[in-house]
């Protein structure tokens, strides 16, 4: 596996305090990370939360990548230093109108900064983390079909991970990249905004304080169909992968745990871990609103966190039933292939009924979850 050589290899990740961004600086302060040692900078657009391990990063920073003079009075003294950036950030906005133009906005101003003061660029290589709705059309709209591969064109519309890789391959006679196409992330943190596993945690603590039964908010088909995750730890190592091996230099690549399952089997061990009752979709019933049933759940979160000592966490903040309940009434299979990072030398992998119960064991170390 060819490795570029760095003497100095020093990373920026931006949004270094979601699952993503956490578990890439744990990866880069591995001792056996490839490319390293690492000096590693995160950045966040709010201070460091109380939960976040200092040791995780060299240098911790805080800015708004969306206002250009914030970026550049953060970003210009560290232009001479920075030789990799790690971009695991998104702002969701009303529309994809405005997330596209917020988010293209954000990377834009980073990459303008580090490559406008230093001659010769010091910076070398962006990674660039998208997702599969790269696949996915919108509501009654066309979409590929899976399992998801790396070459499958652009939908004919706008979409924000479209524009992302256009604003980072303007960017290709000045320095190379990779984009990483995660499935649904597992992880901990609290400050991601699509964190399925932690609105399921939350879910079933409401359930079980409020002696409601733990339904499943979905269809018969996605119970019993085949759905994929992506665990933060593989996909760290795929962006640290990514980043140094020159095979990989301005390709795209699918990340998943490598495994399928079933949202019939898995929630079955969310119940085991939640201690909450296994409750067998009743394909007579009407479809569960989970949106509707969580809508006025804020106040007994709170209590949830006041009686438990919990890290201060608000309801509307650290879930996304309105994506999950979306997720689970898909009427195909979610699943990508590995085949081309397998191809190009990557293997990370992870089986993922473990990494649910070692991601859920990490939200209670962390004291965000009972």
């Amino acid at each position: 596996m060819a490795t570029i050589q760095n003497n100095a290899s020093v990373a920026l990740i931006i949004g270094v305090t979601g699952m993503a961004g956490l578990s890439i600086a744990q990866a880069l302060k591995s001792p056996t990370a490839q490319g390293g040692p690492w000096l590693v900078y995160g950045a966040a657009r709010r201070p460091k939360p109380t939960w976040f391990p200092s040791s995780t990063v060299d240098h911790f920073i805080t800015f708004d990548a969306v206002n250009f003079e914030d970026t550049n009075a953060t970003l210009s003294p560290l232009s001479s230093e920075i030789t990799h950036v790690f971009w695991a950030a998104i702002k969701v906005g009303r529309d994809e109108e405005e997330t596209i133009s917020t988010n293209s906005t954000m990377l834009s101003n980073v990459l303008n900064v580090l490559t406008a003061n230093t001659r010769p660029i010091k910076l070398r290589h962006i990674t660039l983390q998208t997702g599969t709705s790269h696949y996915l059309g919108y509501p009654g709209m066309a979409q590929h079909e899976p399992p998801f591969h790396e070459e499958m064109g652009r939908l004919p519309y706008p979409k924000f991970y479209y524009t992302l890789e256009d604003v980072v391959k303007s960017y290709e006679s000045e320095l190379t990249y990779t984009i990483h196409r995660p499935s649904i992330i597992i992880g901990a943190s609290c400050r991601s905004v699509y964190n399925f596993l932690l609105t399921l945690a939350v879910y079933a603590e409401i359930c079980k304080h409020e002696n409601m039964p733990f339904r499943y908010p979905g269809t018969k088909y996605t119970w019993d169909h085949f759905c994929e995750m992506s665990d933060a730890r593989v996909l760290a190592e795929q962006h640290v992968w990514g980043a140094v091996n020159e095979k990989a230099t301005n390709e795209a690549f699918n990340c998943t745990n490598g495994d399928v399952f079933t949202w019939k089997k898995m929630w079955g061990v969310l119940c085991e871990e939640f201690g909450v009752e296994f409750e067998p979709l009743d394909e007579d019933d009407e479809l569960f609103d989970l949106v509707e049933e969580m809508k006025d759940k804020g106040k007994v979160w709170d209590q949830i966190v006041e009686e438990k000592g919990l890290v201060e966490t608000k309801l509307e903040e650290i879930t996304c039933f309105l994506p999950l309940q979306y997720m689970s009434r898909l009427n195909f299979q979610f699943v990508s292939s590995m085949n081309k990072s397998k191809e190009f030398g990557f293997y990370g992998h992870v089986d993922s009924f473990k990494s649910l119960r070692f991601w859920i064991g990490k939200l209670r170390e962390m004291n965000i979850i009972p």
